[in-house]
């Protein structure tokens, strides 16, 4: 159903199909029970009928019942349960709406604890009911009508409770007093006298009289199980009725699909009544079943022309003939069931005499004469014949049906009218006789059994399936025990046997099971086909002839007309020819692919040993070729080509540059033009949106004035009106007092002269008044001095504080201004208000001196005016109080300042002592460079050599070519000591970039706790928190020296170096030394030749200077100084040793320039890193070596005895997570489950017991929540899965695991993140719950605004005491707490806003909840104060750039209750606007605060109840959820977003404080 729900979508708004959908739960609530083989299994048949119209869209539905267990009800056997709906109610039983129902739990009630099994494990019978509820109400069912049933069914649950005591033998009777009785009459609405009599008795009526007999107590128990049984069927049919109204459809329907689901076969320990029906309606079933499939096979042969020979197959007619023939069973039993004194005796003994020995398929048992057998199609089945024709007449007493007609509950008196408007649920659209004939007996006897409604029902069912195209769905259990995973292969063939599924594979077995098209077959089979068949053109000749090939008995296979018949096992042979077919064909593309591959690569090492050889012979053939004369002409040819191809660039260049100006001025042009043309046509397009903006403007301003004068004058009409008021009420109270006078004038004249002493004492108290006005004011003026002086002080430490701070304290010198002109408003206020009263006080002079002249009687007026001002003064003297406390307050705050900067003093001193450190190594390191370059200058003595060195000894050296070889080897080893430099000097540079990204996180992190300090009302908290961090930071410290004891060894190691080069050179020298003293005697036998050869020397010099003049101005990298020195060599063979000596002796010099340029970048690089961390001398790959006997002091040293602060919080979030994944990497990489499995779950244990043992800190479930939640990204970022690689970097991903899915992991991690979270959110929801009613509804943030309090009500008790109030404030601290402790930790940024928004739901809540409890704070004035709270959290969540966390929508519903306090509550146009706004609200709510609305003064007024009943009224409409209270304790669904991590494993450094140095980073 829910399939074509689907599908069939609708267009129309109706949402029929959701209707049809909603249908099911109801049914299944009310006709689906527990049993023993099924928690909820169907007690009725359903048929149901959904009608499509020429869209194929649903319209519409119809649903038909059939024999619903009735018995059920009254008895259940054990571990069954009655009806859900019951234990529903039951579960239900505490809510508000279901109190009148006066019901328990299901343990209380007979009907629902009979099977001794009231719950069922996995399902929330609360919840079931509220979904039972929605789908009512989907279907249009209100709740008028749920609660109607809901009585009825509460009735039949205390009826099985009425107590009924036996009275004798043969009489009984039912207490008056009976709680149930009472209870189930007054539910609907009978006559408890008249129940309780006819409970146990029953009337006889005779020709001649009538006789009330007395029942016994079995008889009265029966009878009142009768009666229960025949409510619920009612009530059952009426259900169902209701659900076919909702889902009746206008108009004609175009096609329908029926889903039948009724009961299978069914067999227990005790069989009865029901069980037969429904065995019964099976054997009908099973008949058609194999009907159909019979049908459908011998039709799909007959329309092939296949030969076809009848099968037979089992034929459960004689069982259904034994039922329902004539005098079958069924008429046997409804024949006793005629009968006055008939008895299930009586009826079985004819059973008995008819069928035992006479039918094969009716067994009387051996060991019992209570029960029949029946052979059924699918098993033998037991039945007893006890309460057959009980259960078979379906009665109740007359009198008890007339009891019900006569209650006044309506839905009970429908039930049971002679002529009620029809209940059946078969009066409907479909086009099928009525399951249930209305047949019209004169006698009242001769009423339709249920067996024969059963009957006639089934067989317009069966009349239905033979009309249509069935299609069938088994349900197979595949155990008894109701458990997972768990196959009973006897209890499965047993069922498929029942359900007829054997007996039909049977029958497609003989015949010919598997079939396939001639096209299938031939794109299957197309393989297996050879060429010449495959070149007929007809495929279905094609197919004749390769299956004639392939399987030699044709016996095996028919041709049709349009398909192949195949008989079992053929279809499985075809595909093992193909499989092998298509092996053989692998098995050659890949030899011819492997052998393609090797002959690729023999033929690429070939062409590269060619290369080879090709390269080697030029070279050598090069230098066997080169000569003086070749280099000359080479170098002559070079500078000719040169000029000539600089002629023919720069001609080429000229018209290049020419063509290209010529076309850059014609694009230049036209891009000026369209330019110049779109200028304009904005320039057009700006003018005309001016003036039609203006137009805009103009219009909605005068809109608004308009809307503005309109409220100004109805408030100015209004204000005006209750002026009038009070001038009426004054003119009339004067008349009076004017009256009162002229009477008592003449008496008033005699007290006139006690009137003017008592005016003489009035002035001298008057010049009193004065003279303390006087002393105030200049008391006044010495404090604003004060003031004045106290912020002179305050800037001049704030102009030494710039100085300083310098750059870093510009938002500190911003809140000092902020404070000077706060000082300076409150001085111009105190001024002002000084002013104010001195006017107040001449003014209220000179009202006196006019009221003595004009009534002067009315002294008692003055004294009263002269207390209200001795009360003014008092509050005067309290607000100058309030200022020194102000300003006590700010010199505090001022004294702290000088303490912060001392401890920011304190840092720079460090980081200055640090510096000089790195400067004192480094001016050493400096000079043992120095020292060794000074060494190896000195241990090679340019002179000395040259005066031992003659010209034969070199010539003898360049001979074997040692000094060339020598010169290369140094070469190769100064490339090599570069390349290692300079890759050092990389590494150096991305610590260097580390470090002043730390740098700046600190600078940060100072500005920061500089912002914090500045806050007035976060002074302690701020104060704390930067002790923690400062503390937190000084651990950076002991990192700090290590990583100085680290550069410090490795200046070492380069040291040693150096000095390892410098002994190499030595060597060399010593032994060029050698070498020469062994050459001077050779150099004496060649002076002669050396003569000889002087002349040539002076040729060649020329010669020489000529190719170094080229050589200098061709020569600009290393690879020209090679070709230098090579030329220079061929000189010197030619010149004399002389020449030779220089040019050696110049090779020499540059290569000890060159090692000092290298000791120089050396020493640079070491400068540049020396006060940083020190290099990494090998490359990591981000895993942690560790021991499996480790894994405790791991988890006692990272998780157990780690504390947050502890921390350094400027390092990377989450590090502690990142060390324990390096380590889970490291038992990945070694391919070990055991040490991986262990130490996970040592891992997850270890954070389980942390977080159990620290359950009320907060700083400590947020660190590890943080954690947590990194440690799992961790996982996810490097399990090695694409969706979550996306943001990895190369080397990220080389990091992921490889052996190991830690899936299962995963889940366990989040699983434990989501409860640390919970018990996060708890430990935040019990620190602020104390703080929320004082702080947002009690305390006064706004001075004044509810001053006053409402009349009638007594003064109330603050929530908290008065010496430790919270106020708004509070709560805004406490959140900045919360949000920078989350932040110190890491917390990412949805889960802390997911954070938030649950805190602000609380908040909001528990202030409404308090505002629905508190009278005295259902005031308009108290809504302006709540909506300012409301602005204060809001600007929090600004401050904190938290705007998108959907926090701010929580507080909607308080916000809307504020707003109903302040708005105007009168007219109908209000009580719309109220509807219209107070969306988030409920309907109780509305009328809760409208109710609670208290004024405070004579400008407000009382809601009336004829508004509150407007508004209910509009309201009804509205379907929400009838609960006052919101629900403080409800959590948000909360999410864990995956965040990869950008840090790389192989850059993580574990710090000293974690106490892990016997971890080994690999």
């Amino acid at each position: 159903m829910r399939y074509f729900a689907t599908v069939s979508k609708s267009s129309s708004n109706a949402h029929v199909e959701d209707k049809v959908l909603a249908s099911n739960p109801i049914t299944e609530a009310v006709g689906n029970a527990k049993t023993t083989r099924n928690d909820n299994s169907s007690r009725f048949g359903k048929y149901t009928e959904i009608s499509f119209d020429q869209c194929y869209q649903i319209i519409g539905a119809n649903m038909r019942t059939y024999l619903l267990e009735k018995s059920r009800v009254v008895f259940q056997s054990e571990n069954e349960r009655n009806y859900h709906i019951f234990y529903q109610l039951c579960a239900s039983a505490v809510q508000p709406e279901f109190k009148h129902l006066k019901l328990g739990s299901a343990e209380e009630f007979n009907y629902t604890r009979m099977g001794g099994s009231t719950v069922i494990e996995g399902v929330d019978d609360r919840a079931n009911m509220v979904e039972t509820q929605k789908t009512f109400a989907l279907l249009g069912l209100k709740g008028d009508f749920q609660m109607d049933v809901f009585k009825m069914l509460a009735a039949i649950l205390h009826l099985g409770n009425v107590g009924i005591t036996a009275v004798g033998d043969d009489r009984s009777s039912i207490s008056l007093e009976d709680k149930h009785l009472n209870i189930f009459c007054e539910l609907l609405d009978l006559n408890c006298d008249k129940m309780a009599q006819w409970l146990c008795h029953r009337k006889i009526i005779t020709t001649s009289e009538t006789v009330i007999k007395p029942m016994t107590r079995t008889q009265a128990v029966n009878a009142r199980d009768a009666l229960a049984k025949k409510i619920y069927s009612h009530l059952f049919d009426f259900i169902v009725e209701r659900i076919n109204e909702a889902l009746q459809f206008p108009g004609k329907q175009h096609t329908f699909i029926g889903v039948l689901d009724i009961y299978g076969f069914e067999t227990f320990d005790v069989n009865s009544f029901e069980q037969f029906c429904i065995n019964y309606a099976n054997e009908k079933l099973q008949q058609q079943f194999n009907l159909h499939v019979f049908k459908l096979e011998q039709e799909e042969y007959m329309k092939e022309d296949i030969p076809w020979t009848l099968i037979d197959f089992y034929d459960n007619q004689p069982v259904i003939d034994l039922i329902e023939a004539k005098m079958g069973i069924l008429e046997l039993l409804d024949e006793e069931c005629l009968l006055p004194h008939g008895r299930d005796e009586n009826w079985l003994q004819k059973l008995y005499n008819n069928f035992v020995n006479k039918n094969a398929l009716f067994e009387k048992p051996r060991m019992s004469n209570t029960s029949f057998i029946i052979q059924h199609f699918a098993d033998k089945v037991e039945y007893k014949c006890e309460g057959f024709l009980e259960k078979n007449r379906d009665t109740v007493h007359e009198v008890l049906i007339e009891i019900l007609k006569e209650s006044k509950f309506h839905l009970c008196a429908n039930f049971f009218q002679d002529n009620p408007v029809s209940v059946s649920p078969f009066s409907s659209t479909i086009n099928i006789k009525s399951a249930r004939p209305v047949l019209k007996s004169p006698n009242k006897q001769l009423r339709m059994t249920v067996g024969n409604k059963f009957r006639s029902s089934l067989s317009l069912l069966m009349v239905t399936l033979n009309a249509t195209t069935p299609h069938y769905v088994r349900c197979i259990k595949p155990n008894d025990e109701k458990l997972p995973f768990e196959f009973d292969s006897k209890r499965v063939a047993q069922q498929l046997r029942a359900c007829g599924v054997l007996e039909t594979i049977r029958i497609s077995a003989q015949s010919y099971p598997s079939r396939w098209t001639y096209i299938e077959f031939f794109s299957r089979y197309s393989i297996l086909m050879t060429q010449q068949e495959l070149s007929i053109n007809d495929k279905k000749q094609i197919c004749k002839i390769v299956l004639q090939r392939l399987i030699q008995d044709h016996n095996q296979y028919q041709f049709g007309r349009t398909k192949i018949f195949f008989r079992a096992g053929q279809v499985a042979y075809l595909e093992k020819l193909r499989s092998d077919k298509l092996r053989h064909a692998c098995i050659v593309i890949q030899k011819s692919i492997r052998g393609w591959l090797q002959r690729k690569k023999f033929l690429r090492v070939k062409q590269a040993a060619i290369t080879i050889q090709q390269y080697f012979r030029g070279q050598r053939a090069v230098r066997q070729a080169i000569t003086a004369r070749t280099l000359k002409q080479t170098w002559a040819a070079i500078i000719i080509q040169k000029y000539c191809r600089g002629y023919l660039v720069r001609r080429l260049c000229q018209l290049i540059l020419v063509a290209a100006v010529t076309i850059q001025a014609y694009t230049r042009g036209f891009l000026a033009r369209k330019k110049y043309r779109k200028m304009l046509e904005e320039h057009k397009a700006v003018v005309l949106q001016k003036y039609a903006r203006a137009w805009l403007a103009r219009r909605r301003f005068q809109n608004i004035r308009r809307f503005v004068l309109n409220i100004q004058l109805s408030y100015r009409v209004q204000q005006l009106q209750k002026k009038i008021e009070e001038q009426s009420r004054e003119n009339h109270g004067l008349l009076e007092r004017l009256t009162n006078l002229a009477s008592t004038h003449a008496s008033d004249m005699d007290t006139i002269q006690k009137l003017k002493l008592d005016l003489e004492k009035l002035t001298a108290q008057k010049r009193m008044c004065e003279e303390k006005g006087k002393k105030y004011k200049e008391d006044s003026e010495q404090k604003i001095l004060k003031l004045e002086n106290l912020n002179k002080e305050l800037q001049e430490q704030k102009e030494t504080l710039e100085i300083k701070l310098q750059e870093k304290t510009e938002e500190m010198k911003e809140k000092m201004d902020d404070l000077t002109k706060q000082l300076f408003d409150d001085v111009q206020k105190e001024e002002n208000q000084r002013m104010i009263l001195e006017k107040n006080f001449q003014n209220q002079k000179q009202d006196y001196e006019k009221e003595i002249d004009l009534l002067k009687g009315e002294i008692n007026t003055l004294k009263e005016e002269k207390t209200q001002l001795q009360h003014q003064i008092q509050q005067e003297i309290a607000i100058q109080d309030g200022l020194k406390m102000e300003v006590g307050q700010l010199t505090k705050q001022a004294q702290k300042i000088p303490e912060l900067q001392k401890e920011i003093e304190l840092l720079q001193t460090q980081k200055l002592d640090v510096e000089k450190q790195a400067q004192s190594q480094k001016r050493e390191l400096r000079e043992k460079m120095s020292e060794v370059a000074k060494q190896l200058l000195e241990s090679y003595d340019v002179e000395d050599v040259r005066s031992r060195l003659s010209t034969e000894d070199l010539e003898h050296l360049n001979e074997d070519g040692e000094l060339w070889f020598a010169y290369e080897g140094l070469k190769k080893a100064t490339r090599v000591l570069e390349s290692h430099f300079q890759s050092q000097k990389e590494i150096y540079e991305k610590e260097i970039e580390g470090l002043n990204f730390k740098v700046e996180h600190l600078s940060q992190d100072i500005n920061h706790l500089q912002k914090l300090f500045r806050e007035e009302n976060d002074i302690n908290d701020g104060i704390r928190l930067e002790v923690s961090r400062l503390t937190s930071e000084n651990l950076v410290i002991p990192d700090l020296k290590q990583q100085v004891s680290e550069l410090e060894n490795q200046k070492l190691d380069l040291e040693n170096r150096l000095q390892e080069q410098t002994v190499k050179l030595k060597e060399m020298s010593n032994r060029l030394h050698y070498e020469l003293e062994g050459d001077r005697t050779q150099r004496r036998t060649n002076e002669a030749q050396n003569e000889i050869d002087i002349k040539e020397k002076e040729r060649l010099k020329v010669t020489t200077q000529e190719i170094e003049g080229l050589s200098n101005g061709l020569m600009q990298d290393e690879i020209q100084d090679e070709v230098k020195s090579k030329i220079k060599q061929e000189t010197t063979r030619l010149t004399v040793e002389n020449m030779d000596l220089e040019e050696k002796l110049d090779m020499k010099d540059r290569i000890i320039k060159k090692l000092e340029d290298q000791i120089k970048t050396l020493t640079k690089t070491i400068e540049k890193t020396e006060a940083h961390v020190p290099t990494l001398s090998k490359e990591y790959v981000g895993m942690m070596e560790y021991k499996k006997e480790d894994e405790d002091r791991i988890i006692q040293n990272l998780i157990l005895d780690l504390k947050p602060r502890g921390v350094v919080v400027n390092m990377i979030p989450g590090l502690p997570a990142h060390i324990l994944f390096m380590c889970v990497r490291y038992a990945d990489y070694l391919n070990d489950a055991d040490m991986l499995k262990s130490f996970m779950n040592v891992t997850i244990d270890g954070i389980k017991q942390v977080v159990k043992e620290h359950s009320e800190d907060f700083e400590m479930l947020s660190f590890w929540l943080s954690n947590t939640y990194y440690f799992l990204n961790c996982l996810k970022q490097y399990s090695g899965e694409e969706e979550f690689m996306k943001g990895n970097t190369p080397r990220q991903n080389k990091n992921c695991l490889k052996h190991f899915d830690l899936s299962e992991y995963r889940q366990v991690l989040s699983d434990l993140a989501i409860r640390i979270y919970h018990q996060f959110i708890i430990v935040m929801e019990n620190n602020i719950q104390p703080m929320i009613v004082p702080g947002m509804l009690e305390y006064e943030s706004l001075q004044g605004i509810s001053g006053l309090k409402p009349t009638g009500f007594r003064k109330r008790s603050s929530s908290i005491d008065d010496t430790d109030t919270y106020t708004m404030t509070s709560i805004l601290q406490q959140l900045s707490y919360f949000y920078s402790t989350m932040c110190q930790n890491g917390l990412d940024s949805e889960l802390l806003k997911q954070a938030v928004k649950q805190l602000f739901f609380l908040i909001g809540a528990i202030t409404l909840n308090s505002l629905f409890l508190r009278k005295d704070m259902c005031s308009c004035r108290k809504g302006m104060q709540i909506r300012c709270n409301i602005s204060y959290l809001e600007e929090w969540l600004k401050d904190k750039n938290l705007q998108n966390s959907n926090a701010k929508e929580t507080l909607e519903p308080l916000s809307q209750a504020a707003w109903l306090l302040q708005v105007k509550k009168i007219t109908d146009d209000d009580a719309k606007e109220i509807c219209e706004h107070c969306t988030s609200l409920s309907t109780v709510q509305i009328v809760k605060i409208l109710n609670s609305y208290t004024p405070i003064d004579d400008f407000e007024k009382r809601v009336t109840p004829s508004f509150v009943r407007k508004v209910q009224a509009m309201l009804n409409n509205r379907e929400d959820v009838p609960q006052l209270m919101l629900d403080t304790k409800y959590l948000f669904q909360v999410t864990f977003p995956f965040t990869p991590s950008p840090h790389a494993l192989e850059m993580i450094q574990v710090p000293s404080s974690f106490k892990l140095g016997f971890l080994t980073r690999v």
